[in-house]
């Protein structure tokens, strides 16, 4: 077989050819001019198609040409126009936006797309006093992908003719994608004076045999949550996208990073932003759709514009081989008490907390808030519950210094057992148990009084960040209850606290001491088992938790922590001077002590499983 040579001189020839077809295509290509030319043509054809179509509303897309100055078969722009839109390029409104408002919502809907590119709250403003906006400058979609004469479409790219009327009270506005006078697409906002909740609804008009209805109908909605708050990683971690789905089922994706899930039979979907909610629902519910979040906070120090990246795709179920989907949209706080007035369970939508803490929250915290800020000021307003709900629990914290005292005055006696028994702990521990059984004394009473204040404590700690009715609402220093308060701006950031010092997480930090010390100090020794680690730790690490990370939390909860650490050191002083006797408890533990005391069945399987580990030591021991 003869071998292939390299030929320089063909690799020259073609090289050549090559830079003459360039140069050629350089040559012959339009100017400036003659692009701008056809653009004009596009835009003429489409001008001319709809004064066609008012003028006729039969006219087709031939007759629409003849009435143009260039002939169809001349005009690229005109075969550009049809092939992309077909039927419903009868549809030719211009660009342009349709206002709808009540007294405390304002819309602006676009011709383009036929959706809301503008939703501004009325009556609220951002930390820098900019009205708050959900929807502004391109940072929202929604577009209806379907299927027409064997062309995909999406109505963000095609036009729909708005309409605006009464309808009582309340003010509607219909937009609809034409293919004729009779057949179309619409999209029927109406709003109700004085409510954030629109009704929305979407349906086609004479469709048959243009709408494609064996093919996917899905919405696409996307929204990218604008920043409002003073603290944009406190804003954010309560910024999350929930939705019900299957009927009384709820969920929310990842409140970082990015996260995404597939639901079926899904009725509404909030796209959260702390404060404020972004929200579809439906009377029927989507067949399925794909929840999409992006976290776009990266920290603190970072001046952040939005905060999630939020997207809901809604796979629709035409009936009759049309589309008929009555729903609507929610532009406004995220207040439980507006939520509660739908019946739809909204509340859910809010980080309440889950089980007995959410159960708290709703029947008891909430109302209870809501009644004093009628009558006091936020601030004032979270000292007097504060007082009653330590008034409720005063009972339990009665029983919890008991229970410490009766453990101070063994203490004593427990030394003396240690002393008596050193270095045998499992004989340390029996009779510890022992004395502790007889004198009705023991660690785990002062426990539980604790664990059950636990539930309350937690329902507030999630009642205080969603509490929209601290939002903006001043007290002493604090300009705004809902974020934090600032005594003094640092220069540069602390990692984990901030560049600011805050004043209401230090008073509660020394509340929060002061009292551990009073109550663990003592007893905390008496309770010490061989071998456990020094519990005072606990002691410096709950107050130091408390100065750092709640340095950028809201104020209001600061307040609370500060005012419910002083009223119970206040009880403690009381029940120790005033109402518990040491020498009478004392005196009740000898009596006590004196006379035979059953065990139950617990303290009895206790005691014989020490019993048993002891004989097993000791037999361990001679062998």
């Amino acid at each position: 077989m003869e071998k292939s040579k390299f030929d320089l001189n063909s690799i020259i020839g073609f090289l050549l050819i090559g830079g003459i077809l360039i140069w050629m295509l350089y040559l012959n290509k339009p100017s400036e001019e003659e692009i701008l030319a056809e653009e004009a043509k596009i835009e003429a054809a489409a001008e001319a198609l709809a004064e066609a179509n008012k003028a006729k509303e039969s006219t087709t897309l031939t007759e629409a040409t003849e009435q143009m100055a260039i002939a169809p078969n001349d005009s690229v722009a005109m075969l550009q126009l049809s092939s992309k839109l077909g039927s419903f390029a009868y549809s030719g409104t211009t660009a342009g936006t349709t206002v709808v408002e009540n007294d405390v919502l304002y819309l602006e809907v676009s011709n383009k797309g036929g959706y809301i590119t503008e939703a501004r709250l009325k009556n609220f403003s951002t930390y820098d006093s900019i009205p708050v906006y959900l929807i502004k400058d391109g940072n929202a979609s929604f577009n209806l992908k379907f299927t027409s004469e064997n062309r995909t479409l999406n109505t963000r790219d095609l036009y729909f003719e708005p309409s605006l009327s009464q309808n009582g009270q309340n003010q509607v506005l219909t937009m609809r994608l034409k293919t004729a006078a009779d057949k179309y697409i619409e999209y029927r906002y109406e709003l109700i004076p004085g409510q954030y909740m629109t009704n929305f609804g979407i349906r086609s008009q004479g469709l048959d045999g243009i709408l494609d209805t064996s093919a996917p109908l899905e919405i696409d909605w996307k929204l990218k949550g604008y920043r409002h708050a003073k603290s944009i990683s406190y804003e954010n971690r309560y910024t999350r996208l929930t939705y019900e789905y299957e009927g009384d089922k709820h969920s929310k994706l990842d409140p970082t990073g990015e996260d995404e899930e597939t639901e079926k039979d899904v009725s509404w979907m909030n796209f959260r932003q702390h404060f404020f909610s972004s929200m579809i629902l439906t009377d029927d519910p989507f067949k399925e759709v794909k929840f999409s979040s992006v976290d776009l906070v990266e920290d603190e120090e970072i001046d952040t514009v939005y905060t999630k990246h939020y997207g809901a795709k809604m796979l629709l179920a035409p009936k009759g081989g049309a589309l008929a989907y009555n729903m609507n949209m929610y532009y406004g706080p995220t207040d439980y008490k507006i939520f509660q007035e739908y019946d739809r369970n909204l509340d859910e939508a809010m980080p309440l907390g889950w089980g007995i803490f959410g159960v708290i929250n709703k029947f008891v915290i909430i109302p209870l808030f809501g009644f004093l800020t009628k009558y006091l000021s936020a601030g004032i307003a979270i000292i007097v519950m504060t007082i009653l709900i330590k008034l409720l629990l005063s009972f339990v914290q009665y029983k919890q210094y008991l229970a410490q005292a009766k453990m101070k005055v063994l203490k004593p006696e427990i030394d003396a057992i240690k002393a008596k028994f050193e270095g045998n702990k499992m004989k340390i521990q029996q009779e510890t148990m022992k004395l502790q059984n007889i004198a009705g004394a023991s660690p785990l009473k002062g426990c539980l009084p604790a664990i059950l204040q636990i539930p309350v404590f937690y329902a507030l700690f999630t009642f205080f960040p969603t509490a929209i009715d601290l939002r903006q609402k001043s007290f002493l220093w604090a300009d705004d209850l809902s974020s934090y308060d600032t005594i003094l701006e640092l220069p540069f950031n602390i990692p984990f606290y901030g560049d600011h010092v805050s004043l209401f997480p230090i008073l509660a930090s020394l509340a929060i001491f002061y009292y551990m010390t009073m109550t663990m100090g003592q007893s905390m020794q008496a309770q010490q088992q061989p071998g456990m680690p020094n519990m005072k730790i606990l002691m410096y690490l709950s107050p130091l938790f408390m100065l750092v990370f709640f340095n950028n939390y809201a104020s209001g909860l600061s307040l609370y922590y500060f005012i419910s650490n002083l009223i119970t050191i206040g009880i403690m002083l009381v029940i120790k001077n005033v109402i518990l006797d040491e020498e009478k408890i004392k005196a009740q533990i000898q009596v006590k002590k004196a006379k035979p005391k059953k065990q139950n069945k617990f303290q009895k399987k206790m005691a014989n499983m020490m019993e048993q580990a002891e004989q097993q030591q000791k037999t361990g021991k001679k062998k």
